[in-house]
């Protein structure tokens, strides 16, 4: 297998390499949730890159990662399906978009309805 030639920085995936032994590594800030009733959600149907298979998708989720894993579980239990959480993105297996919309409206989440 072939080396692969690295033409800049960014080949290296995003590392940096330091010898000062004084350097500290900056911390992201964690982004604080927002209030149910100040999200604004958008449920959609999916079927890309699923074999076909249609899912409903809550996207527009500001928040930590633990508190969209926590409203992912709960919506998957309350609808009895499965589903994942990735890249912001709350994935339901199956079409359960007004259930979920409804379910969403209760917890005081403003929810808009995107697509067909």
């Amino acid at each position: 297998m072939a080396k692969k030639k690295l033409s800049n920085l960014s080949d290296l995936g995003g590392f940096v390499f330091s010898t000062n032994d004084d350097f500290k590594l900056e911390q992201e800030e964690t982004q604080e949730t927002l209030a149910p009733n100040e999200q604004y959600l958008e449920a959609l149907f999916s079927n890309k890159g699923r074999g076909g298979k249609t899912v409903t998708v809550i996207q527009g989720f500001i928040g930590t990662e633990q508190d969209l894993k926590a409203l992912g579980k709960l919506l998957k239990t309350k609808c009895g399906v499965g589903g994942s959480v990735k890249d912001g993105e709350i994935i339901i297996q199956g079409k359960y978009r007004d259930k979920i919309m409804e379910i969403l409206k209760k917890a005081n989440y403003n929810v808009k309805r995107v697509g067909g």
